[in-house]
């Protein structure tokens, strides 16, 4: 399995030209620019602490830098300004940073999880939006907006090279389940051919995969014994502490384990992130995040069991695949015969507006999950 291509952060000194390669996100990369460049001139800071930074701050060229939530003294803050530079200063009372310049972690998100899911920083992400999604604030707006574009814009520098292949499936599919395990083996499965796993980073069918991509490096007996130790905890209900402590017990048993992204929203912030996706990016449009999930999905799509939600992202993939917009259609993977003909006949539809177009290679329908690899790899991804 290869690892999500890292960006080397040398590239951002000796290439200031190019957009990613202006940003700095933190404070080594800031020190390494300095010490290449000798200058800050069009760079953009992302909510890196510049406190300990006053003396390179008021000494080098800020002219064209931007700055963004970066904490520094005022002086400095001053200084920058008067050279030219633009500086957004952090937002004091959020409990999140809407200038952050990496995606999140799990330990990020369910820090203080032993004082109950409610202290975590996810829930009260999720609180807050609660409390402002319908004031009206165009403050509020504003700040989810640049949120989101940090994050997306954090998730396109990760992902730059990476073959990526995505999971779907029902939030509602438990612990301990056949089905559960089979959406495990799956992403350990596809994360050992080299490829990177993107889930909508929630519970169920979604954690699964995740889980699975997570196990990929490690011996088969891992992932047997972590479906044991989240077996007792089936859902996030009643208790999302207890869910999320499960699955931290595995992480604590079995570190560094294998790369993947989830990709979860506070839209549905009632489901929390699971943690065996390494790299989180969290959103709060739901539009913003199912699109960009998709899209990232360059090696083709999983759709196993699901309802609405799942449902929907199957047209959603269609769509672009249908016109082409993206480009070449890329492979959609339907698993369970009957669930998608009958349960929810979503296939018969997707068949019939493939007829006759690129995609129409590039769908198929299988009846067990053990399927999806093959056919996958069948249908190009």
């Amino acid at each position: 399995m290869q690892p999500i291509p890292e960006r080397p952060s040398s590239a951002r000194a000796e290439a200031p030209a190019a957009s990613h390669d202006r940003e700095i996100e933190s404070l080594a990369e800031f020190d390494e620019v300095v010490a290449a460049c000798g200058s800050l001139a069009g760079f953009r800071v992302q909510a890196v602490d510049l406190t300990e930074r006053t003396e390179v701050l008021l000494s080098v060229d800020c002219a064209g830098a931007v700055f963004l939530g970066c904490p520094m003294h005022p002086e400095a803050a001053a200084r920058t300004r008067i050279s030219g530079a633009l500086v957004f200063p952090p937002v004091p009372g959020l409990p999140f940073d809407p200038y952050r310049g990496t995606l999140y972690s799990p330990g990020e998100l369910f820090d203080a999880l032993d004082a109950g899911y409610e202290a975590t920083p996810d829930a009260r992400a999720y609180a807050w939006f609660q409390r402002t999604k319908a004031d009206g604030d165009i403050f509020a707006s504003m700040l989810r907006a640049v949120h989101d574009d940090s994050v997306s814009d954090a998730l396109d520098e990760l992902l730059a090279g990476a073959r990526v292949v995505g999971v779907m499936g029902g939030h509602a599919m438990a612990r301990g389940t056949a089905e559960y395990e089979g959406a495990a083996r799956l992403g350990r499965s596809l994360a050992r051919a080299g490829l990177t796993i993107a889930t909508g980073g929630g519970p169920g069918a979604m954690e699964a995969a995740n889980l699975g991509a997570y196990a990929a490096p490690f011996d088969d007996g891992m992932l047997g014994e972590a479906l044991r130790l989240l077996a007792p905890v089936p859902s996030f209900a009643p208790s999302v502490t207890d869910w999320a402590r499960a699955a931290f017990d595995v992480l604590e048993r079995h570190p560094a384990g294998g790369p993947s992204v989830g990709i979860p929203t506070w839209f549905y912030g009632h489901e929390p992130p699971n943690a065996f996706a390494t790299h989180i990016a969290k959103y709060f449009a739901n539009a913003t995040r199912e699109d960009g999930l998709l899209a990232r999905c360059n090696a083709g799509v999983v759709f196993l069991p699901g309802a609405a939600g799942t449902v929907q992202e199957i047209f959603d993939n269609a769509t672009p695949n249908y016109y082409e917009s993206r480009g070449e259609p890329t492979p959609m993977v339907l698993v369970d015969e009957a669930h998608w003909t009958d349960r929810h006949p979503t296939w018969p539809l997707l068949k019939s507006l493939a007829r006759e177009r690129a995609m129409e290679s590039r769908i198929a329908l299988v009846d067990h999950i053990e399927e999806a690899p093959e056919a996958l790899k069948r249908l190009g991804g």
